[in-house]
């Protein structure tokens, strides 16, 4: 069999995999599971048994619930209507009554002893999580448990008075599970063990969690709403995306000829992976998620941007086709290994440490982040080989590049510094004057401060479209072109809940009057009630902290893999510019702040690393040739100048996926896409002009430090000749 040959059978079978995987995806995209705000889901509230329950006890209620109604979902919010109400969205799930059985009304959990005797309370338990571990080849269950402080003293009294006897976990007088007490244990953690599965394990876990409320809750109401975006918005969003990925990929095609070709084939697989994997792991998708999965494509298109300018540059060079694509991925691995591994560290951190919207954006982009390196580093090149074989060894077919025009961007550093400290403080000075004009710094959503819930009854099903342009309309005039209105719908009724910012009493008069003029509603069927934020201060402080641990393992990772702290410090001062540039815009365009926000800023912050490691590989390149060191200037005006093709495409390829979202999405996703693209602006900006020569100043900043010290160490010898 000869080479062509081999090269044809290899790149049909690559061919028939990534259409295999693209037909599975296609057909099973129908069973991915959707958000509440993508396809709608369980809504419950549940009431306090106790009429004046404590702020702090509605606080950690809601965290506690928050941990069980993950279970069902990672996108499940839980959120305090009200003072004495808890309202639990799950999307994905449509049987009101099997959550309800499964949930059950969380109530009192103790411990007690034969005698009955009440031991420790749900109080006392900190956290209970399900184990599995092998032990003499077969599989052992148990159950993790973490007690407070003073539960920890409680339980080693109990377990020292006990000794060799069961303690019964009692949860609404109902036997949950009674261990034998082996020995005192003194340290706050102890183990269930001899459970007979893992379901049962989890079973005990989650009832052991949510029996440990400060409160007592009776259910008030369930229903199972509708698609907050609904089917024609999915839609709509789903063709924008196919046309910002066929945009670049006849930008590809344009800019990389047959290169251009294979990552596109290579995309084609990594969309048709992604969407499988998506089923197989049950992955609940959202506009977070979404988000996930555009930075993902992004960083997929710009590994193999920086491959392909690598295969330009060695043709450019004199190498043969042959010997430039092998220097082209050896070269470009570094660079693409580093970024996205970087990026997979964040992830993995916002996975643990997040809640919520946090964990399905970390879900998806980690998922996005492997399949990427794959298709990028094996299907590609495979493809790329097979093309080869078939006699496609012209430089023609791939293209070079001349040696780059070195720009002076180290002169230029001044001007850029002070360009975005200008924006940055502009931010803050229209956080101020926000302040004095809508009583916060920014036009914060519904999940972040609450507001009022309007249920109305019409007379007839009231489809979404209709919803968004006739009732929608009504409740911007009365609130005066609030632009934080959200609408759903209770699925099988006519009824429909529309959340805006808290009303007046005046404006609740206007509004049903209003509704009951133009719609010919019964206003008594029209009721409102005030909520509080969805995103609980617990939620907000592990989406913070989520991002700032986050930082320190980048930083970390880059001080490691660059052997310097300044690389690892202008890479995080890079990113941290990226989020308070579009915080700024965020303050200045009055942007709704909400869940999402915190997405669009991890987004933003995955793609500004990437594209500063990119930079930083070439710096280092740089710095290893001979003498590379003398010139430090002409090092990174170099590596950025060289890395400027690469920095510009990539920006343009995720810039048109995003902007296709933006212009033939709906209002949700236009609010969520406009932030992505200032950060993917500001991300190329901090890239190109602040990273680089930033990392320039520490180094002239730690040599005359250095010089310093030398200086004064040499000082008091010269005295004392």
């Amino acid at each position: 069999m000869n080479r062509k040959v081999k090269g044809l059978l290899g790149l049909l079978v690559l061919l028939a995999v990534t259409a295999g995987f693209c037909l599975l995806g296609y057909r099973g995209a129908k069973d991915i599971k959707l958000g509440l705000d993508l396809n709608g889901g369980v809504s419950i509230t549940y009431q306090t048994v106790e009429e004046n329950p404590t702020n702090e006890q509605m606080s950690d209620t809601v965290y506690k619930l928050q941990l069980k109604a993950q279970s069902y979902s990672t996108e499940a919010q839980v959120y305090q209507e009200g003072a004495n109400r808890i309202n639990i969205d799950i999307p994905g799930v449509t049987d009101a009554n099997k959550i309800l059985a499964e949930l059950g009304e969380p109530g009192t959990l103790q411990f007690m002893d034969s005698a009955g005797t009440v031991l420790l309370t749900g109080d006392d338990v900190k956290n209970a999580q399900p184990r599995m571990s092998n032990g003499n080849g077969t599989k052992e269950y148990s159950i993790s448990l973490t007690f407070t402080e003073a539960g920890a003293a409680k339980f080693a009294s109990a377990t020292e008075a006990n000794l060799g006897k069961p303690i019964y976990i009692v949860y609404n007088n109902q036997l949950v599970s009674a261990p034998t007490v082996q020995a005192v244990i003194t340290g706050g953690e102890a183990s269930i063990t001899g459970i007979q599965g893992y379901e049962e394990a989890t079973t005990i876990a989650s009832t052991i969690r949510i029996g440990a409320l400060p409160v007592q809750l009776t259910e008030l109401r369930s229903n199972v709403i509708g698609a907050t975006l609904g089917q024609e918005a999915i839609s709509t969003s789903l063709k924008a995306a196919a046309v910002g990925i066929a945009l670049v990929m006849l930008f590809m095609l344009l800019l990389y000829r047959l290169p251009g070709l294979a990552a596109s084939i290579a995309l084609l697989l990594y969309i048709g992976l992604e969407l499988v994997l998506l089923q197989a792991f049950e992955i609940t998708l959202t506009l977070p998620g979404i988000a996930g999965i555009i930075l993902s494509i992004g960083m997929a298109v710009d590994a193999n941007v920086i491959i392909f300018t690598r295969i330009k540059e060695e043709i450019g060079l004199g190498s043969n086709v042959e010997d430039a694509v092998k220097a082209g991925y050896s070269k470009a691995l570094s660079a693409i290994l580093d970024g996205n591994i970087t990026t997979l560290i964040a992830a993995a951190v916002l996975y643990i440490r997040g809640s919520g919207t946090v964990k399905g954006f970390a879900s998806t982009l980690a998922i996005g982040i492997v399949i990427s390196l794959i298709t990028a580093l094996f299907v590609t090149r495979g493809i790329m080989n097979a093309f080869f074989a078939m006699g496609a060894d012209k430089p023609l077919f791939y293209g070079s590049k001349g040696k780059s025009r070195v720009f002076d961007f180290i002169a230029f550093r001044k001007l850029a510094y002070t360009i975005s400290a200008i924006v940055i403080l502009g931010g803050f000075v229209f956080m101020g004057m926000n302040r004095q004009r809508i009583g916060s710094v920014f036009n914060f959503d519904l999940d972040f401060q609450g507001g009022s819930s309007t249920n109305i009854t019409f007379n007839e099903d009231m489809p979404m479209a209709a919803i968004d342009s006739d009732v929608i309309p009504v409740f911007t005039e009365v609130t005066g072109g609030d632009s934080s209105t959200q609408a759903s719908k209770v699925a099988g009724t006519n009824e429909v809940i529309i959340k805006t910012r808290t009303m007046t009493t005046e404006e609740r008069t206007a509004l049903y009057q209003k509704l009951v003029d133009r719609f010919s509603v019964d206003a008594e069927k029209i009721t409102t009630e005030n909520i509080s934020g969805a995103v609980s201060a617990e939620m907000k402080k592990d989406a913070v902290w989520a991002l700032l641990l986050s930082m320190v393992f980048m930083l970390l990772y880059i001080w490691i893999r660059f052997k310097d702290l300044k690389f690892a410090g202008a890479s995080v001062f890079a990113l941290c510019h990226d989020v308070l540039v579009t915080v700024a815009f965020y303050a200045a365009l009055r942007w709704a702040v909400g869940s999402t926000f915190i997405a669009c800023i991890l987004t933003i912050v995955g793609y500004s690393i990437n594209a500063t490691i990119v930079i930083f590989d070439r710096i280092r390149e740089n710095l290893a040739k001979p003498n590379g060191r003398r010139d430090l200037k002409l090092a990174v005006n170099d590596a950025v100048s060289t890395t400027l093709t690469r920095s510009v495409n990539t920006s343009l390829t995720t810039f048109a996926t995003v902007l296709m979202l933006y212009l033939f999405g709906v209002s949700s996703i236009r609010d969520f896409t406009l932030p992505l693209m200032v950060g993917i602006i500001s991300g190329a900006w901090s890239s190109v002009f602040i990273a680089g020569p930033l990392w320039y100043d520490l180094v002239q900043l730690a040599g005359k430090r250095s010089a310093a010290k030398k200086a004064a160490a040499k000082s008091p010898a010269k005295k004392k000749q």
